[in-house]
């Protein structure tokens, strides 16, 4: 299964990655419906995003069983959602968000496999590996956020 790493050090949050994302989702340039957002923490910026973890807790409190695993990729859904918003929150790192235009949770879903925040990012911040280059980049991206960064 392929993942999305961050090469935070390269990000000049330009938020590329958030207008792609809405644009090739909802076919509109729109940062709030970006499955990816660009925050600011100690003076850096870096993308975030689902990180489809191992044990989502998203899934595991989701009382309608809505989020589950179809091809490596963590989805929502939407028949099931009862939009109780328990997966916003107990995301450590933000990757589940509620679309308030359409009423719907959204998280990212590797584009079906061709990411476009990957494809359009003019610093190459964010690659789509395999699932073997995962465990430490994904470390690095954590360790920042919470500041325990260099």
């Amino acid at each position: 299964m392929p993942y999305l790493i961050v090469h935070e050090d390269k990000c000049i949050g330009c938020r590329t990655c958030e207008m792609v994302c809405s644009l090739s989702h909802e076919g509109v340039v729109n940062p709030d419906l970006s499955r990816i957002h660009v925050l600011g923490y100690k003076g850096e910026k870096f993308p975030i995003m689902c990180l489809q973890c191992e044990d989502a807790p998203c899934e595991l409190v989701c009382p309608m069983e809505a989020i589950h695993m179809q091809g490596g990729i963590r989805i929502v859904d939407d028949e099931k959602c009862i939009r109780c918003k328990m997966c916003t929150l107990v995301c450590p790192i933000g990757g589940v968000l509620y679309d308030y235009i359409n009423h719907q949770m959204i998280r990212c879903d590797l584009c079906g496999g061709d990411p476009q925040c990957v494809k359009y990012c003019p610093m190459n911040v964010i690659e789509l590996v395999p699932d073997d280059a995962v465990p430490e980049a994904r470390k690095r991206g954590v360790r920042i956020l919470y500041g325990e960064a260099d």
